[in-house]
């Protein structure tokens, strides 16, 4: 039991950490679309930034789930890629519902009118009929729980194929070492 215990405390404290850049992240692409300006120029440099920080979110958390992966065998010896891969998956779990409560959250109560301007769109788009207005109408009050289950979703899928990867060298193999296979 104590080794459960350690795998789980030790993917939250790594998935807490995962989830709060990604909720950083796209704060501050948020606050650059309020401070951009309304020309082409600032939706320019706006744009430019925004790719930017998806980048840098992209390599970091990269980055971010290999030390933790690496930190935890370094941390467990004992450890074999296969444990190291389970810690990976359910950080990238932890991660994801993190990331997709806050993202439900910030589509129910930091930027709400989002959702309106979309359903705005849908309205003004001349190849939708009246049926398929009213369809998207009702589906609206729904797409913050629908936005929270496909993020946790494909987060936790990311994560996990991203952990498969890098598990695979974690710990690091000697090939002319004899092979352990009681590792687990």
């Amino acid at each position: 039991m104590p080794e459960k215990n350690i795998l789980l405390n030790s993917a939250a404290k790594a998935g807490l950490v995962l989830g709060a850049v990604s909720i950083l992240s796209m704060l501050l692409t948020w606050l650059l679309g309020k401070i951009g300006g309304d020309g082409t120029g600032a939706l320019i440099a706006v744009s430019v930034a925004d790719t930017l920080v998806w980048a840098a979110k992209f390599a970091g958390c990269i980055l971010l789930m290999r030390f933790f992966m690496r930190r935890f065998s370094a941390d467990e010896p004992e450890a074999g890629n296969s444990r190291v891969f389970r810690f990976g998956m359910l950080t990238a779990l932890l991660s994801a519902l993190v990331y997709s409560a806050f993202y439900m959250a910030y589509l129910m109560f930091i930027e709400p009118e989002s959702i309106d301007m979309a359903l705005d769109v849908i309205r003004q788009n001349p190849m939708m009929d009246s049926n398929s207005i009213a369809a998207a109408e009702q589906i609206a009050p729904m797409l913050p729980t629908y936005a929270f289950f496909m993020n946790l979703v494909y987060c936790f899928v990311y994560g996990t194929i991203l952990s498969a990867i890098l598990s695979r060298n974690i710990p690091p193999r000697n090939p002319f070492a004899g092979e352990d296979f009681n590792r687990q």
